[in-house]
């Protein structure tokens, strides 16, 4: 058991690591890391609702770790096949695709949540 836990705390460690990478070296998770502080921001100006914080953080944290998906995927390809190539092309284009809907969806829930408090 005493090493299950010591391997959990490792875990806990790589992936702590991770986000800081991510955050570090990646524009987009940067970006995203600015429009999350913003509507956290809002959501104190506004006085947004327990459900409404809910959703906001569970809709930052959804598009987060997709991006930091999408960057894995991209840096895997990119090892993997430095060269362009038409079907790494199209495996990064759907992983994008996929930061796309998650975006999408998260302006959304943002203009759900910020329209009747501005308006």
């Amino acid at each position: 058991m005493n090493h299950f836990i010591k391997d959990r705390i490792k875990s806990i460690g790589y992936a702590f690591r991770g986000a800081y990478l991510l955050v570090k070296t990646e524009s987009s998770i940067q970006i995203q890391t600015g429009i999350a502080i913003l509507v956290t921001i809002a959501g104190f100006f506004f006085e947004i609702s327990a459900s409404e914080w809910a959703i906001q953080i569970l809709t930052i944290g959804l598009i987060m770790g997709v991006e930091g998906v999408n960057t894995s995927i991209e840096k895997m390809a990119d090892f993997v096949h430095p060269e362009h190539h038409k079907k790494i092309g199209f495996i990064k284009d759907i992983a994008a695709g996929a930061v796309f809907m998650t975006a999408i969806a998260a302006i959304v829930v943002g203009l759900i949540i910020y329209l009747p408090k501005i308006f």
